[in-house]
Order: structure tokens, then sequence, then C-alpha cells
């Protein structure tokens, strides 16, 4: 989507790879640094994103990298396309930036390119936006969500305080793609197998005894997933808006541009279904 008459586009930051890391066998770790980043903090929420700026293929830019200019000397399809992703940690003295990225063999832009990417290249993009936090003032904390919220779920479970009350599911395909989280709260590690993507995170959420309190809840990732989940948390166990972060981060059968596209209406559909639900139970 072009940007609005007299909106100037965002400045994008610039980086280098550092270093790559392939933690379990779909999930990649590509590290960002160099002087640029000292403009660049993501210290204020654990869902923290980024969205990485990919020239299409053939196409190169000045070397001025100036997203104006771009949009105003390229054809909308040789613009950058952007692909979105959380940040999994930053290093303020350090000036480094992790990233992780779910590998789906040669499928996908951004997955075949952080397994092939390496030191030194260069990488610009957008950010960092952002909206959660655990509260600190809540009895208890929900987390769930698939491979895509794992980056954003285990940098809340690390930001906790010790002693904090969480319940945390997370779906991926096996045991092998769990992952060391840096945390005293158990994770329960919910294994996909043959199910369809969702099924074991809607039912593991569904059968929790829920504690007492007001919960804070952080729950993303497909999104039919999310939109079964939302109508429990909401309509059956009546959790105040304020009191949810949830949405899809992506959608079975669409890329990124096309979910993106799509996502503001299905969101707003979803909502008004739901919270007309909630007010007439």
């Amino acid at each position: 989507m072009a940007d609005r008459p007299g909106r100037k586009p965002r400045k994008p930051h610039t980086a280098q790879v550092v270093r790559t890391e392939r933690l379990t066998p779909h999930m990649q770790r590509v590290v960002l640094g160099g002087e640029a980043l000292s403009a660049f903090s993501a210290d204020t929420c654990t869902d923290h994103y980024v969205k990485l700026l990919f020239p299409p293929e053939g196409v190169t830019y000045p070397e001025s990298f100036d997203m104006e200019r771009i949009r105003e000397e390229f054809p909308r399809e040789q613009w950058p396309v952007t692909r979105t992703y959380t940040v999994r940690h930053w290093d303020a003295e350090h000036r480094e930036l992790a990233l992780d990225f779910v590998i789906h063999g040669d499928e996908g832009l951004a997955g075949p390119w952080a397994k092939r990417v390496r030191p030194g290249e260069t990488v610009r993009f957008l950010g960092p936006g952002g909206a959660y936090a655990p509260d600190p003032t809540a009895d208890w904390h929900l987390l769930a969500g698939d491979e895509s919220a794992l980056p954003a779920i285990a940098r809340s479970l690390e930001a906790l305080p010790d002693g904090a009350r969480a319940f945390a599911f997370i779906e991926v395909d096996g045991e092998q793609e769990e992952q060391k989280i840096d945390s005293d709260v158990e994770v329960v590690w919910l294994h996909r197998g043959d199910r369809p993507v969702g099924q074991a995170l809607v039912e593991a959420v569904r059968g929790l005894d829920f504690p007492e309190g007001r919960v804070h809840a952080f729950v993303h990732g497909e999104a039919a997933c999310v939109k079964e989940l939302r109508r429990f948390l909401r309509v059956e166990r009546e959790i105040p808006r304020e009191d949810l972060s949830i949405s899809g981060y992506w959608r079975l059968g669409h890329n990124e541009d096309g979910w993106q596209a799509s996502k503001p209406e299905w969101n707003a559909r979803i909502e008004a279904e739901q919270e007309g639900t909630a007010s007439a139970a």
C-alpha cells in the first residue's frame, strides 16, 4: 500500500549480519549489528518487531538508500518487499539485534534468505513496532502461540520477575523444535505432528484450569486458531479486551502481503462478531 499523501516514509535502519545460528531444524537465528544501530532501540516491549526490506530480484537501488526517492523514481512492483519479524533479543551495549526465522525449505522469501545469508551482508529494516509487555500488576499471565509467536513468548517469559505466575503454551512441529528459554516458568510444548495447525494450542488453552485473579494474556499465531481462542477468552472467559494482546501473525494459504492487506478487515469483522456475542451473553 502506498503511503498516504503528505506522509513521509520512515527512514530505514541499516545493519550488517554479524552471525547466524541454526537453533532447531526449522528455526534459524540471524544477528544484526553495526554502528548505524546506535539510533535503534527495542527495550520497551517484549513483542517488538521490525520490517525487513527485500529488493525484488534483479532490482538495485541508488547507493544512498532512500525510501522516498525509491517510491518516486521506481514503479510500485520494484519497491522493497517487507517481511515482519519479532525481536528475539536486543543487546543495547553491543548494538546487536537477534531475529529468529522459521525455515520451510526453499518456501517463502525471508526463510530462505536467513538460511543463506552470510556475515558482512547489509540489511535494511523499519521499526521497531510493538505494544505488549507483561503487566506486573496482573495476578497471572497466559502466553500461547505457535512458532511465529515463539520469539515474543520467550522474550516475555524472560522478562517476568522471579516468582511471577504464568502459563505458557507453544505449539511446534515436534520435540526437535523445542528451545531453551531462560525462565523459571515451565513451558508446555505442544507437538503438532499431523494435526492441523493450532488444534493442539486451542485444546491446551481450553483445558487450562484458570486461576483466580486478573490475567494478562498474550495469544498470537495462525489467524484461524487465534480467532477460536479470541472467542474463548473474550466471550466464554469474559476477559476484558484491555487485558488481551491477541492477533493473527499469519494465515494459512496467504503470504504476508496478502494477509497484511486483508488483516484489518478480518480483525474488524471478528471483533464485531465476538464483541456482539460478548455483549449479549
